[in-house]
């Protein structure tokens, strides 16, 4: 008997004893007569033969156990994580085929089934581990895409709670950490404009968007103007006239196209202005010609030239606003060479000799003696030293000096004009490139159109990659520099 199962031997000794038992109570009804000696010779054949069956059914129980003991401890060694079950489905009918026992190949069948089914299990978790993550990767996608937007977005639920803000819209709109992921609206009672936007869409019925626009103040102090377009959201996604589950709200800055806005006015009223000025003129010395108040030659005389001056004037306006349209459009043909500057200059000057003649002012030409190539539009940069030189001729009082000087600086070509003229303020300098922008206390020193300077920076900072800057002290001068690329740097970057 194997004495690794207590149980099993336990068993086997009292069906022994009782075997014993009920073979003396047998002996002793059929020999009651029979001696002592007869009657102990059967008892103890008796205890024989059971004692020999019992060990051979201990034996048989014995070895059935054992292997029902071996293929259960096996199957319990088996890895169950194990994605191929076919290791366990070859192991088991090995125990079936041994005695042909009917529980043991229940049991096999059963654990089939099992690991059929523990196998479909495992490529369900599979499958619904890959679904997992890529949602997961889906939802943190859209999360980084919604944070990093510039634009603040912010929504809320039906029952007016703040239940999304991005980090744009936090910052703007200065809402508080959420303790419980939500915020109260009440935290924007300060911006009606916003909240009642969203209340009134979300009262809506049905899908609704609606516009509007307002201003706030950013971190660094600016007034900044804001579109808000407001959309009704629903959850389900069901169409329905029930109310909406919430409205998210986007906040675009449109501070840019406001401004644009701003200077277009000011440039049409500019515009306007300037016109109306030449024409009024000219519409008024034409009405005294028609009525006959020219009585003699000469003042019939002075009044075309009158004309004539406030019709040139209106001409080089509108010659300058289409010279600035075609810059800024990109549409202007430029031929662009290598070309002496100093040429350039000496035309200039040239040309702005009789007008610095009638005010008795000095032209002083200082131009380098070495060979200055720049890669320029002739006409362009010629026109750009114009209206340098004219510019500084009209602001400098009779008697003045204005001095044009060009030389080599590092490796770009620097020409100045400077004046000894009015000068400009601090704040005059940087406004003196706007359009239309004249000194107040200068406007009756000489007419202008306000585009001389203007144009001569695109020519030389848009067109010709260089640098327009100015210098200039009230009641001293001014100089207003121009630094161009030379040939030789353009060729080396080229």
């Amino acid at each position: 008997m194997n004495v690794r199962e207590p149980r099993l031997a336990i068993v086997a000794a009292v069906y022994g004893v009782a075997a014993a038992l009920a073979s003396a109570c047998a002996v002793a009804l059929v020999l009651p007569t029979a001696s002592t000696v007869v009657q102990s010779s059967v008892l103890v054949i008796a205890l024989l033969t059971v004692g020999v069956l019992s060990a051979v059914l201990m034996n048989h129980s014995s070895q059935r156990w054992n292997d029902l003991q071996l293929a259960l401890e096996s199957l319990g060694a088996m890895d169950w994580q194990q994605r191929d079950q076919a290791i366990l489905a070859d192991a088991l009918p090995v125990v079936g085929k041994r005695r042909g026992d009917q529980i043991v190949a229940l049991l096999n069948d059963c654990l089939k089934q099992y690991a059929e089914r523990v196998r479909d299990l495992d490529q369900s978790r599979a499958a619904l581990e890959i679904r997992a993550r890529r949602s997961t990767a889906e939802a943190q996608r859209i999360s980084s895409i919604f944070c990093a937007l510039s634009d603040p977005v912010l929504a809320i639920d039906s029952y007016g709670e703040i239940v999304l803000a991005n980090a744009t819209a936090e910052q703007l709109l200065k809402l508080g950490t959420p303790d419980t992921g939500k915020r109260a609206l009440a935290q924007l009672a300060w911006c009606d404009e916003l909240v009642g936007l969203l209340n009134e869409t979300g009262r809506r019925r049905g899908p609704c968007q609606r516009t509007g626009e307002l201003e706030l103040t950013d971190d660094s102090g600016q007034r900044r103007s804001y579109k808000i377009s407001a959309r009704t959201i629903n959850a389900s996604g069901e169409s329905g006239n029930d109310g909406a589950d919430g409205v998210v709200a986007v906040l675009q800055d449109i501070s840019q196209q406001k401004a644009a806005q701003q200077r277009n006015a000011e440039f049409v009223s500019a515009v306007s202005h300037e016109m109306k000025t030449p024409l009024a003129g000219i519409k008024a010395y034409v009405e005294l010609l028609a009525d006959g108040d020219a009585e003699d030659e000469q003042t019939r005389e002075e009044f075309l030239e009158v004309i004539n001056g406030q019709a040139n004037r209106l001409q080089r306006l509108i010659d300058n606003l289409l010279n600035l349209a075609r810059i800024e459009a990109g549409v202007v043909s430029v031929n662009k060479q290598a070309r002496p500057l100093n040429e350039i200059l000496e035309e200039a000057l040239r040309l702005i000799q009789p007008a610095a003649d009638q005010k008795q002012i000095t032209l002083r030409s200082d131009l380098s003696p070495l060979y200055l190539s720049v890669h320029a539009d002739r006409d362009m940069m010629l026109q750009t030293a114009i209206n340098l030189l004219s510019n500084a001729v009209k602001y400098t009082e009779n008697g003045g000096q204005v001095t044009l000087r060009s030389r080599l600086s590092d490796d770009q070509v620097r020409f100045e004009v400077e004046d000894t003229g009015v000068g400009l303020s601090p704040d005059d300098c940087h406004k003196v490139f706007e359009k239309f922008y004249r000194v107040k206390r200068q406007k009756d020193m000489a007419p202008g159109t306000g585009l001389g300077l203007p144009l001569a920076k695109h020519i030389v900072e848009e067109i010709h990659g260089g640098a327009l800057t100015v210098t200039s002290e009230p009641n001293r001068g001014s100089t207003f520099a121009v630094s161009l690329p030379g040939s030789a740097q353009l060729n080396q970057s080229g």
